[in-house]
């Protein structure tokens, strides 16, 4: 975490290690479309102003929706969505930071948040690390896939999403 002055933005919560590829969109020649989550536990308050991830490669170019969520971690569910944006992906994305503004949405300390990357029309690779038992992967959140057959989704514990999560600060 970054201190700053009042006014600027810092990231609270960040996962940049990016050492293989989680899928979002739909595939070329497939039916069905695969959305890519991850969840976090906010470890400041503070006014979101965005969520950016890393895209390392764009097959094909379109719209990619973020959605925001509670996430009820005991529970493993999603609650309704609470802000979301919409940003274009092209190739001159690939292996470059894409930041989705998020603004007027209050994070508050310690809860669980879950954000959601969905795109029917385009297909896109977004970072992610794999940590194992051994060296598990920093943070305290889970990577989610949900694909249109399967809309509870499925968590997986040793995946994270490469993204930085951005306040500004009060």
């Amino acid at each position: 975490m970054q201190n700053t002055s009042k006014g600027k933005l810092y990231s609270i919560v960040e996962q940049v290690t990016s050492n293989t590829t989680s899928w979002v969109g739909l595939p070329p020649g497939e039916t069905t479309d695969i959305s890519s989550g991850q969840t976090f536990v906010s470890p400041a308050a503070g006014e979101l102003d965005s969520i950016e991830v890393f895209a390392s490669l764009v097959i094909r170019s379109g719209n990619v929706n973020m959605t925001v969520h509670e996430f009820d971690a005991e529970n493993k569910t999603w609650g309704a969505s609470l802000v979301s944006s919409t940003v274009g992906f092209s190739q001159a994305d690939n292996e470059k930071w894409v930041s989705f503004p998020l603004q007027g949405l209050k994070l508050q300390q310690g809860k669980s948040y879950g954000f959601l990357l969905e795109s029917p029309a385009c297909f896109i690779g977004v970072g992610e690390a794999v940590g194992t038992y051994g060296q598990p992967l920093p943070g305290n959140g889970q990577e989610w896939k949900f694909t249109s057959g399967n809309n509870k989704g499925t968590a997986y514990s040793y995946f994270s999403l490469a993204f930085k999560v951005d306040l500004k600060a009060a």
